[in-house]
């Protein structure tokens, strides 16, 4: 049974949330085309199920900022939350 990471961001459009497939092109994605508020956890569920995963069992969302010159701290922040899922059959999908 494999898992993988989950992550959503903003950088303040519109939330995207996208299973990260390394050495794949494309990666799962879901959009929420509000800027705010973030995503419920509800909501964030059932965007991985339309892609076909799932949160793994005792699995949290996690928080962490970034920004698009970290070596200045005025510029925007960037919300990234990540979350470690399986696929929706107990597997990595």
């Amino acid at each position: 049974m494999g898992t993988l990471t989950a992550q959503m961001s903003n950088n303040g459009g519109a939330w995207r949330l996208y299973v990260v497939l390394y050495g794949e092109p494309d990666w799962p994605t879901a959009r929420w085309e509000h800027p705010g508020p973030v995503p419920t956890v509800a909501e964030r569920r059932r965007a991985l199920a339309a892609l076909g995963y799932e949160v793994a069992p005792g699995a949290v969302w996690s928080w962490t900022e970034d920004s698009r010159d970290p070596d200045d701290d005025s510029t925007p922040v960037l919300l990234i939350a990540a979350v470690t899922v399986r696929g929706r059959d107990g597997g990595a999908a």
